[in-house]
């Protein structure tokens, strides 16, 4: 597993920060603008550690991060998007890819109209297989919560998350 830094030592967004300067934050932080370094890890993973398939994994910033990976990298197998803001990418549909996408149903950040609309655009454009879910309950970064943050009653979601997420990684690589 690799964990690149896209934002080339620039701070990464915390849920503490004000929501209202995240588009201003965004700017300086593109989540389409990652090919390059993508690339190079790829060529790394592929020539250095021998991997045959390779598939990506990202939250928020990061879910939408895999969501333009898996419509625009043809050396990537597959992606598992966790809350990805939705709206960075809502006229992309056409996935490469076989793509997970994990939201919480009281997501304050991404709203379950756009979720309903990526379902039915992905259903009219995508030719690749696809999963949407929403869990019950959740909030925004439900699946990677710490330990010592987790309410009693979210821990089944999280757990569910968290499998569903290795269970469609090992079924398309």
């Amino acid at each position: 597993a690799i964990c690149p830094d896209f934002f080339v030592g620039q701070e990464a967004w915390k849920p503490s920060n004000d929501w209202a300067t995240f588009d201003e934050w965004r700017k300086t932080r593109n989540a389409s603008k990652i090919d390059k370094e993508v690339d190079v890890i790829l060529k790394y993973l592929s020539e250095q550690c021998g991997a045959k398939k390779t598939g990506a994994i990202g939250f928020c910033w990061g879910g939408a991060a895999v969501h333009h990976l898996m419509l625009k990298n043809p050396h990537l197998k597959a992606g598992v998007s966790l809350y990805g803001v939705i709206k960075f990418f809502e006229d992309s549909y056409s996935l490469l890819h076989p793509t997970f996408f994990i939201f919480g149903e009281k997501d304050d950040i991404i709203p379950l109209e756009q979720v309903t609309l990526l379902e039915q655009k992905l259903k009219e454009n995508c030719k690749v297989d696809y999963e949407v879910k929403i869990y019950p309950g959740q909030t925004h970064g439900f699946v990677h919560r710490k330990r010592e943050d987790i309410n009693p009653q979210d821990k089944p979601f999280i757990e569910e998350g968290r499998k569903d997420m290795i269970n469609w990684l090992n079924k398309y690589l």
